[in-house]
């Protein structure tokens, strides 16, 4: 292989270093598979997930200063398979 090869290999490695180094473990909680949860995670199989963050805030209305807006709530925070 020539230099220029290695070098862009090397450089190569070092940016998916640098990516796998920051990704760590998510920061968010997951939405329970309980009995208060349980009808959403149908209606977001059947409707979409946009159809079930409709209802998160009839039970989740106070939020720090830090979190994004309300209306997204399925982006970050996952669904635990059943």
């Amino acid at each position: 292989m020539k230099k220029k090869d290695l070098i862009f290999v090397a450089l190569v490695v070092v940016v998916l270093a640098v990516f796998f180094a920051i990704s760590g473990k998510e920061k968010t909680s997951t939405v329970p598979y309980d009995e208060t949860h349980q009808r959403f995670f149908d209606i977001a199989k059947n409707e979409g997930k946009k159809a079930a963050e409709k209802f998160c805030g009839e039970c989740h209305t106070e939020f720090s200063d830090e979190h994004p807006p309300p209306f997204r709530c399925l982006f970050c925070h996952k669904t635990k398979k059943p």
